[in-house]
């Protein structure tokens, strides 16, 4: 499995779109932590955007998962920006593959 960043981007007049769509988007991404695959995610305090660090077993899977998010169906997301990352020090280091 390889660690991924994925960051968010929002546009500003996103706001109400992701203010309908946030209870399905914890929906999802609780349970996708739950599992073992969403690490850790949260949004940016300015409300730019967010940071998700999820584990894949390729690009491809994570895209298919991204895909599933309701903010992405929603039209919530104006930019993705997604990285493979190796974490060497602290408590995520023990995810990377």
């Amino acid at each position: 499995m390889t660690v991924f960043a994925v960051e968010y981007v929002y546009d500003a007049e996103s706001a109400q779109t992701r203010d309908a769509a946030r209870p399905a988007h914890r929906e999802w991404t609780a349970k996708l932590a739950q599992d073992g695959t969403l690490l850790a995610s949260g949004p940016y305090s300015d409300g730019a955007g967010a940071l998700l660090i999820f584990k894949a077993a390729d690009e491809q899977a994570l895209n298919e998962l991204l895909r599933e998010d309701p903010f992405a169906g929603a039209g919530a997301i104006s930019g993705t920006r997604t990285m493979a990352w190796a974490p060497v020090t602290g408590q995520l280091a023990d995810h990377a593959g």
